[in-house]
């Protein structure tokens, strides 16, 4: 039985196809009483949505988002929040020399040898379109945080081997990752990652690269020591959104390089608040956050619908076989994950707001 449920007390379950007539969200165990309009869920979604720039799909989807239910005078009513986006521009006659050739790098063959049933156009319930649900129910729980001051911010650190220099500070970054096509923070860097991108989408291919997500003013004490750490959670989330590959909290592997002396953050009080000289730990220690801002980075694959013939299996005959794969694709996902990767981390964050009782289950108090 395949898992679409995530979340404790805030529980997200996503649904929909890449091809299918839509995608989206009900959201169970937000609080009644938090201001929430569909403007608020469309804004999120306008910024992950396809077709924006030259650097993403060419696929026309709009993505308007209709509220069904949980909402009642633009406030949250207690009751689950079901929002749905229709499909409106699929062109599912460029999968169909796919039904019995799985694509190289994707998740075709696994789902076919789990389920049979496999819906192949443009992915199915494997698409990168899924994320539709993520962000709907993201924009929620972003809305929520918002009455604590908890802001999550990803941004495009680097390119392929285009690094961008970490020499920002957040309130930088979120100002500078809106003025360009790439979401990254510098705009000298951003117009080099543009360019390589383009030139491999030129030639038919594609390129991965790094995100990092700050989440800052979290209280310390969220997550719990052992089986719930706040780092596995968010981890956990953020593997489970196709095409990452690797998550690191804090230095993450640069910790190797370091003597423990090094490593730790010694501690030191500011006007009475406890605050570290560094952040190595990423704001997270003992499976717990400790205030300071957790640091968080994604590694995220180029993506797998590239051109030119590759070589495939016939599974009708169990034969080997090629493929030449068509329809649109993003020649960079990093940009638009952005978007998705904010929204598990919010996600993640409010239902442990909830269970540690920071925000009141049922209502804003």
């Amino acid at each position: 039985m395949a898992s679409n449920t995530m979340g404790e007390i805030f529980k997200v379950t996503t649904f929909g196809l890449s091809h299918g007539k839509a995608l989206g969200a009900t959201i169970d165990g937000c609080p009644a009483g938090l201001s929430l309009t569909r403007e608020d869920i469309q804004c999120e979604l306008d910024k992950r949505r396809p077709g924006t720039s030259k650097i993403t799909t060419a696929r026309d989807e709009k993505d308007r988002v209709e509220v069904l239910s949980g909402i009642f005078n633009n406030e949250t009513d207690g009751t689950p929040i079901t929002a749905i986006v229709y499909n409106k521009d699929q062109k599912s006659k460029n999968y169909d020399n796919l039904k019995d050739n799985p694509r190289p790098g994707h998740g075709d063959l696994c789902w076919y040898k789990k389920y049979g049933n496999y819906d192949y156009r443009g992915g199915g319930r494997g698409s990168g379109r899924i994320t539709i649900g993520h962000t709907i129910a993201g924009a929620i729980a972003k809305k929520l945080l918002q009455q604590y001051d908890i802001t999550t911010t990803a941004h495009v650190t680097q390119i392929h081997d285009i690094k961008s220099p970490n020499s920002y500070t957040l309130e930088e970054i979120k100002e500078n990752i809106s003025k360009n096509n790439v979401r990254c923070a510098d705009p000298m860097t951003a117009r080099k990652m543009e360019e390589a991108i383009l030139e491999a989408k030129s030639d038919n291919d594609s390129l991965g690269g790094i995100v990092e997500i700050i989440i800052d003013n979290l209280p310390a004490g969220l997550g719990q020591p052992v089986f719930d750490k706040i780092d596995g959670d968010l981890a956990k989330a953020l593997m489970n959104i196709g095409a990452v590959k690797g998550v690191e909290v804090g230095l993450g592997f640069e910790c190797v390089t370091l003597t423990g002396k090094e490593m730790n953050d010694q501690y030191y009080l500011d006007e009475g608040r406890i605050k570290t000289e560094t952040n190595n730990s990423g704001g997270i220690l003992g499976g717990m956050t400790n205030s300071m801002p957790v640091i968080l980075r994604i590694a995220v694959k180029p993506t797998p619908s590239v051109g030119g013939i590759q070589k495939s299996i016939s599974l009708s005959d169990n034969t080997e076989s090629t493929i030449e794969i068509s329809g649109r694709h993003d020649p960079c996902i990093c940009p638009r994950i952005t978007t998705v990767a904010e929204s598990v981390c919010n996600i993640v964050v409010a239902d442990h707001m909830i269970r540690a009782g920071f925000i009141h289950p049922d209502k804003i108090c």
